[in-house]
């Protein structure tokens, strides 16, 4: 009983930490393309990329020497909501909201949030082994919690009308601090009791950069930032590409156009469900080949967007590329780090594995999202300046999408040619 009230309390963790997320990921875009800030989309989204690479490794440091895990939760979410809803309410209160100012107070509120995925594993994973319980059994049904209040709130900011709004910020940041105030009660964690100065260098995990020294290791995490550079583009993009078809007379009282959201949670949906299939697929087909899987499900991503409307049959094609996007995103994520894990010595391994989020998260979101801002300001957004009507700015997204789609082809052909060969009977090993 002791043990399933424990992990009750992770799960409402797990739940409000991906719902403050979920209420404005998939929907921002949507609102500054309205709000005349359509060509700074893929700033907004990859400032994430940005901070992630540093932030969470300092809080990282916090929670380890000076703050327990749980209060720095508690601290950074505290601080995100706050910012948070700052920005929500001046670009509600202010008639000509400013991009530097809405920008500076979100750059703050996720520069504190992105710290909060890995505290929240910290936090978890403590409770848990305090418990006597088995992590790699346990966690999983706790994590995926956090997927469902992703969507949770991704559903009600649609049905709430909130996509186009800032009040999907203010939600955001009511729930971070909602979980702030919670973070307190969590079973507490301990400080590390260490002697000396802090060693930034690894901390920070740039150790783990000899690895390029390694040709099968570098041209891997090559590959994840070439990879990594597809992440966030249907992240700022999807939402106002659909929604962008109100504007043609035959689309526009379609469900999709009008509940862009709930159409785009058909994605993280089948996110969840794909981890389920994994290791059926690594056993049955090696690494290499799972991993080539996710590059050509980035392609049908793309494409299927580019090839689809919300109208019908069109609207089937959008639905078949949020279905891939759960092969696409967690069929390399996870065997990606499952890769790291067993071609690194132990010694290696968790900066290694920082280094694999940071090539993909961090590096590669941020320069495939500024560049995928460049080509659609380019294609799309320019055309409504040359008032070349609604069916010119459509043909721009189709060119965008697939444009997305030729480069993770070219990514998927040279990863399958330049890549050594996995064997498929080490798959599932993990080192230890």
């Amino acid at each position: 009983m002791k043990n399933k009230s424990l992990q009750i309390r992770l799960i409402v963790m797990n739940f409000l930490e991906f719902a403050v997320w979920g209420a404005y990921l998939t929907s921002m875009g949507t609102y500054l393309a309205t709000h005349g800030m359509a060509s700074h989309i893929g700033w907004f989204y990859s400032i994430q990329g940005i901070v992630s690479l540093f932030m969470p490794a300092l809080m990282g440091i916090v929670a380890d020497r000076w703050l327990p895990a749980q209060k720095a939760l508690s601290l950074c979410h505290a601080l995100a909501g706050i910012f948070m809803c700052a920005a929500g309410l001046y670009a509600y209160n202010t008639p000509d909201v400013q991009f530097a100012t809405l920008f500076s107070l979100y750059t703050i509120s996720v520069a504190f949030f992105m710290p909060t995925i890995a505290l929240t594993n910290s936090v978890a994973f403590n409770a848990l082994v305090k418990a006597g319980m088995d992590t790699v059994k346990d966690f999983p049904p706790i994590r995926v919690f956090g997927t469902v209040g992703f969507i949770a709130t991704m559903w009600c900011v649609d049905l709430l009308g909130f996509q186009a709004t800032p009040w999907q910020f203010v939600v955001s940041g009511g729930l971070s601090i909602l979980l702030a105030l919670y973070s307190l009660s969590l079973p507490a964690c301990e400080i590390k009791k260490t002697e000396g100065n802090v060693d930034l260098v690894e901390a920070l995990g740039l150790k783990a950069f000899t690895l390029f020294r390694q040709k099968k290791m570098a041209l891997f995490f090559i590959f994840s930032m070439m990879l990594g550079m597809c992440l966030q583009v249907t992240n700022s993009y999807a939402n106002p590409f659909i929604t962008s078809f109100g504007a043609i007379e035959e689309f526009a009282n379609t469900f999709g156009v009008q509940h862009a959201n709930i159409l785009i949670s058909i994605s993280q949906i089948c996110e969840a469900l794909c981890i389920l299939a994994i290791p059926f697929f690594l056993k049955k087909f090696g690494i290499k080949n799972v991993m080539l899987m996710a590059m050509f499900a980035w392609v049908f991503r793309f494409g299927f967007f580019g090839a689809g409307n919300p109208g019908m049959p069109g609207v089937i094609l959008f639905v078949l590329s949020c279905i891939v996007y759960g092969f696409a995103f967690d069929f390399f994520n996870i065997s990606g780090a499952l890769y790291v894990d067993q071609e690194t010595e132990p010694s290696q391994r968790s900066s290694a594995q920082g280094l694999f989020m940071m090539m993909t998260n961090g590096l590669g979101a941020t320069i495939g999202t500024l560049s995928a801002q460049a080509i659609v300001n380019r294609l799309v957004y320019a055309e409504s300046v040359t008032s070349q009507g609604a069916m010119a700015i459509w043909d721009g997204w189709k060119e965008a999408w697939y444009i997305f789609a030729g480069f993770a082809l070219f990514v998927a052909i040279a990863f399958w040619i330049f890549f050594p060969k996995t064997p498929v009977n080490k798959n599932l090993e993990v080192k230890h």
